[in-house]
């Protein structure tokens, strides 16, 4: 019965709720046939034999060689052989070496490398970098399709899983150097899914580079200024373009800027070039003086002598305008680069405010307009941030040398550039001149250092070569 309240009206008894029911059904576990997974194993075999000649075909004709002689002459017959292609390849290793490096020893590293280091440690590696993609409780992961290795590193090819990116690589790059044992690590993107991973075997560039040899007829679109990392001579472009170098304190800057005035020293002499410097530290360049056309070292006389390039440069181009497209470095018009050592002094440091303001905008009237007609800035700045100086987009070509942040590799080198390999934020200290750069054609950034050039060399250029010296 319903129980009443003192006024009268029934009480209602509050009804409990009822839980939702819910079913589970069982999921029928269904197991696979043994010939299935007899199956899949022996066609997994099956495709690793069939690839083993296309993957490795001198250590499969080797073998099937050795085989086929043990069968038909018996031991005796494969020991002479064996005998016989020992002696061949040691007179070829003797009488040419590099070929037999190029064919013989570095395919047996790189075979090996791949079995040992690259094979062996592939899948807790990427594992362990967040690398492995999973779907429906199964992992995948990429495939390394082959290695192969130069005189100082491996190029590790790799096809990637569908769905990812080389971004993901890209941004892994540490932990992948670290896990296999390598200095650093590069990618390379050659297509879609195909990616390519260089791991440098050691530094070869941590011995300091002497002075370059002065070229006869240099060539300035292409000037020996140091060593990249594979060996070859490290070329800068000046004709055409023009050229910021960012470091830190001692980085390395001087090297960069003697290395490519000492590349132009024969031309100087010839006077089909010449070159204007601005040393505000009154220290980098000073020693060299007698070797410029023009040289200042103070804010005042230092945007006298851009502005005078400015005017050299309208005075040029409004003789070119009609008659002329290309620039040729004569006598007349000789190939001017306007050295600019710490450009922060004059765009963001100096004190005047209209110092500031007048060599901003000759620095951008130059870079704008003056590389068709034979000028070029060759500048060495400290921080490449805007505020310091926001006419870095008008530098065509920039180094990246030891920098302080990791943030300030991507400012100098273009988004991205740290996420392909470029450490500059990571450089030694002790390893001043080292620094990386964009090469064109190629977005991937390469190692590079510049020859040092002593005060001893820079003696033996001013004895050689004159400049005008105002």
């Amino acid at each position: 019965m319903l129980g009443r309240k003192s006024n009268g009206a029934a009480q209602v008894q509050p009804t409990a709720p009822v839980p939702a029911q819910s079913f589970r059904f069982a999921t029928p576990v269904v197991q696979t046939p043994g010939v299935f997974v007899l199956a899949g194993w022996v066609w997994r075999l099956a495709r690793f034999l069939l690839a083993l000649p296309f993957r490795f075909p001198v250590a499969v004709g080797t073998v099937a060689a050795s085989a086929a002689l043990w069968h038909y002459t018996g031991w005796v017959g494969l020991a002479v052989g064996w005998s016989i292609a020992d002696l061949a390849l040691l007179v070829w290793w003797r009488r040419w070496p590099r070929s037999f490096r190029d064919v013989v020893a570095l395919r047996v590293l790189a075979a090996w490398r791949w079995a040992w280091i690259y094979q062996r440690h592939w899948q807790p590696v990427l594992v362990v970098a967040g690398l492995a993609e999973s779907y429906l409780e199964r992992q995948y992961l990429p495939q390394i399709r082959g290695v192969t290795c130069s005189a100082w590193a491996d190029r590790v090819r790799v096809r990637l899983v569908a769905g990812t990116s080389p971004a993901e690589f890209e941004g892994r790059v540490a932990e992948l150097a670290h896990g296999f044992g390598a200095p650093s690590c590069r990618v390379e993107v050659r297509g879609p899914r195909d990616v390519v991973l260089e791991f440098p075997r050691y530094d070869t560039l941590a011995d300091p580079i002497d002075a370059l040899p002065i070229p006869e007829e240099p060539d300035f679109s292409a000037l020996p200024v140091g060593v990249c990392e594979d060996g070859e001579v490290w070329t800068l472009r000046l004709h055409g373009t023009h050229v910021l170098t960012v470091g830190m304190t001692g980085a390395g800057k001087g090297s960069v800027l003697w290395s490519a005035i000492r590349a132009m020293a024969s031309a100087i002499e010839a006077g089909i070039a010449e070159v204007w410097a601005i040393d505000p530290k009154r220290m980098e360049l000073s020693y060299g003086r007698a070797l410029f056309a023009r040289y200042a070292d103070d804010g005042e006389s230092a945007v006298a002598l851009l502005e005078a390039a400015v005017a050299a440069m309208q005075e040029r181009a409004e003789r070119y305008a009609g008659r002329q497209r290309i620039h040729t470095p004569t006598t007349r018009d000789p190939f001017t680069v306007i050295v600019l050592d710490e450009v922060a002094f004059l765009t963001a440091y100096h004190p005047d405010r209209d110092i500031r303001r007048r060599a901003e905008n000759a620095i951008a009237t130059l870079t704008s307009q003056g590389r068709s007609v034979g000028f070029c800035v060759l500048a060495a700045l400290q921080d490449p941030r805007k505020e310091v100086l926001n006419l870095r987009n008008l530098f065509p070509d920039k180094i990246a040398l030891r920098l302080d942040e990791a943030s300030q590799v991507d400012m100098v080198l273009g988004e991205g550039a740290r996420d392909r390999g470029a450490n500059a934020h990571l450089i030694d200290p002790e390893l001043p001149g080292v620094g990386f750069v964009k090469l064109e054609g190629s977005p991937v950034p390469v190692r590079v250092r510049a020859a040092f050039v002593s005060d001893a060399d820079i003696d033996h250029m001013t004895a050689t070569t004159a400049g005008t010296g105002e």
